[in-house]
């Protein structure tokens, strides 16, 4: 990994902002807004309607005849996000192209530092940065934020993100050169759940990945609706979508020779295994739900050629089977539950600081 200085963008470039949106007519305007307004780059947006019923439509044709730079492709039949993705990604025109959900927002800047990025470094492929939950209102940002660039190769950031088992972006803060897009090629149809980390892997197989530090890249709308908080919300559920993920290792075509491959998706279903555990005994101790333990030990023993996998689901079905009799942690047990919130903490810090966690 490399840790540079910024490098300011010497000249506009363009960037194609690919807004989908399903039913998020409310939020339209400002997550348009909010690309519109990116300084230092030529923006244009394209808006992708997926077959709202809520008037999403209307409140699009009325932005895009406002200002040119505004595209409306309507679709007559919900696609669903997957497809919604790929049509709007296929018609940017821009150098870059990012895809910004309806519902979310680009943190004032945020384009131009990526840019910036990549311009000064042309085998990144993609750029991601901090995001940062809201509700109603985006909180207010510093103006004093010290930024650096991250640059990993592209398979040190896969052999990163294998040792963790986990998806180090939320989405919205990603920009990716076009070039890379039409490299990588489409979304999987076959992840609707897990087809951001997959892509990422994908990209990350040809190119390198950068990171912008310190400020804040994009705002992450939290709220009901959220896909992955009304659907995915199960510990078991999301974990099973993260391995089905990282199985793009297993494609032939993945650019990494077959060793690497194998070596890199067996450390993914090892870490995967450890945090199922982990959330077991957690979900035990705390007095939760035996159901969601026992779909966490299932997890585990689907992952049977992981070592030491039998011994970990033989030790979390004996805490469940404690757990059903009312049996309740001694004070080893919470200082240990105290000990792993603390990490836990420690580590989103460092995601925070580095992306990487």
């Amino acid at each position: 990994m490399k840790l540079m200085r910024p490098v300011a963008l010497r000249h506009s470039t363009s960037i194609s902002v690919v807004v989908p949106c399903y039913n998020y007519g409310r939020y339209l305007p400002d997550a348009v807004a909010s690309a519109l307004t990116q300084e230092g780059v030529d923006v244009e947006v394209i808006v992708v309607d997926d077959a709202s019923t809520d008037g999403s439509a209307a409140v699009a044709w009325r932005l895009a005849s406002e200002d040119p730079r505004i595209t409306v492709v309507l679709h007559e039949k919900n696609q669903g996000h997957i497809a919604t993705y790929n049509d709007g990604l296929s018609r940017a025109r821009g150098r870059y192209v990012t895809l910004l959900s309806a519902d979310d927002l680009i943190a004032p800047g945020a384009l131009v530092r990526a840019a910036a990025l990549m311009e000064a470094n042309p085998g990144v492929g993609m750029v991601y940065g901090l995001p940062k939950d809201f509700t109603d209102q985006p909180p207010s940002l510093s103006t004093h934020d010290h930024t650096t660039w991250s640059v990993w190769e592209g398979r040190q950031w896969i052999s990163l993100a294998c040792a963790r088992g986990r998806n180090f972006i939320l989405s919205p803060e990603v920009v990716m050169r076009t070039d890379a897009v039409l490299s990588v090629g489409a979304y999987s149809t076959t992840l609707p759940h897990s087809g951001d980390l997959e892509y990422w892997l994908r990209a990350a197989g040809s190119w390198d990945v950068g990171r912008i530090n310190g400020p804040v890249q994009a705002f992450y709308r939290v709220h009901g609706a959220n896909m992955h908080q009304t659907e995915f919300a199960a510990a078991a559920v999301d974990l099973k979508h993260r391995l089905d993920a990282f199985r793009v290792l297993e494609d032939p075509r993945f650019p990494m020779n077959p060793k690497s491959r194998a070596r890199q998706l067996q450390r993914a279903k090892c870490a995967l295994s450890r945090e199922a555990a982990q959330l077991g005994f957690r979900e035990i101790n705390r007095g939760g739900s035996v159901e969601a333990a026992v779909e966490l030990r299932k997890f585990i023993e689907c992952l049977h050629e992981v070592p030491g996998n039998i011994h970990r689901a033989n030790a979390l079905q004996a805490r469940i089977t404690r757990g059903a009799r009312g049996w309740k942690p001694g004070v080893g047990r919470q200082a240990a539950e105290f000990a792993r919130g603390q990490l836990d903490r420690v580590r989103w810090r460092i995601w925070a600081m580095t992306g990487i966690s």
